[in-house]
């Protein structure tokens, strides 16, 4: 469903990805781990096309993303889970949630769109009663899940999760995961996770890959992770200060 080749991207004298190459299978969830800075945010803004690679090809259901003509048809595809929530502060819930469906192709009418939107906050576990109340009413782990039903408020093929657990404690971020899996697996998406939380990667995913110094290091199903013999993979889910990864001391 994605896949990149020799994909390479810098910004001035800065070299972020250095010939990333990687595959994710439709209906796949796919993880990448690697620490702070290393480019895995940029490398999903290149696959939405939100940032251009100096090199390097990326096709989506194989089309090349360079020669999308439609955007807006293509990012339609998308759904996004943002690492801060990123809800508008001045609208209600249900029009957080119902926000791409209110304008562009997708535009529904009013009624029906607020429908929809209590629907997919049904399915994220929070009640029509919150809908129109407006996000700085609500919890963290309340917001998280208003962002994952916006996420899958168009019934998106492909759905893209940056830090999903970040600021929650340690039983929402449980919660979170679980659904993230129980959606993905339920819709049928193709999954793509950023995550430092280890506890994530065993929950989420189906396939590990991990980034460091902007080339995919490891990458296989998530099953074979602990056994597998490369040196940055090992120190970063043991989180051992000791080893290739450098770190300041």
């Amino acid at each position: 469903m994605i896949s990149l080749e020799n994909v390479h991207k810098s910004f001035g004298s800065k070299h972020i990805l250095q010939g990333v190459d990687l595959d994710v299978a439709r209906g796949e969830s796919l993880v990448i781990i690697g620490g702070s800075g290393t480019g895995k945010s940029v490398m999903l803004k290149c696959v939405l096309g939100l940032i251009t690679p100096n090199a390097g090809t990326i096709r989506v259901d194989g089309e090349d993303v360079s020669e999308t003509g439609d955007r807006e048809a293509f990012l339609s595809r998308f759904g996004m889970l943002f690492q801060g929530g990123a809800l508008f502060d001045s609208l209600p819930v249900w029009h957080n949630v119902a926000f791409r469906l209110m304008r562009g192709a997708l535009k529904r009418p009013k009624e029906e769109a607020r429908e929809i939107a209590i629907e997919k906050l049904r399915r994220v576990g929070l009640s029509a009663d919150v809908a129109d109340l407006y996000p700085a009413e609500l919890s963290g782990g309340m917001q998280k899940r208003v962002g994952l039903a916006r996420a899958i408020a168009a019934d998106p093929e492909i759905i893209f999760f940056d830090e999903p657990t970040t600021g929650l404690d340690p039983i929402m971020a449980g919660v979170i995961n679980d659904l993230i899996r129980e959606i993905v697996t339920e819709m049928g998406a193709t999954a793509m996770t950023i995550t430092h939380d280890m506890t994530s990667v065993r929950a989420i995913a189906d396939k590990v890959a991990m980034l460091h110094a902007g080339k995919i290091r490891w990458c296989g199903p998530v099953g074979e992770m602990d056994e597998a013999d490369d040196p940055y993979l090992r120190q970063f889910i043991t989180g051992s200060p000791d080893g290739p990864i450098e770190t300041l001391r």
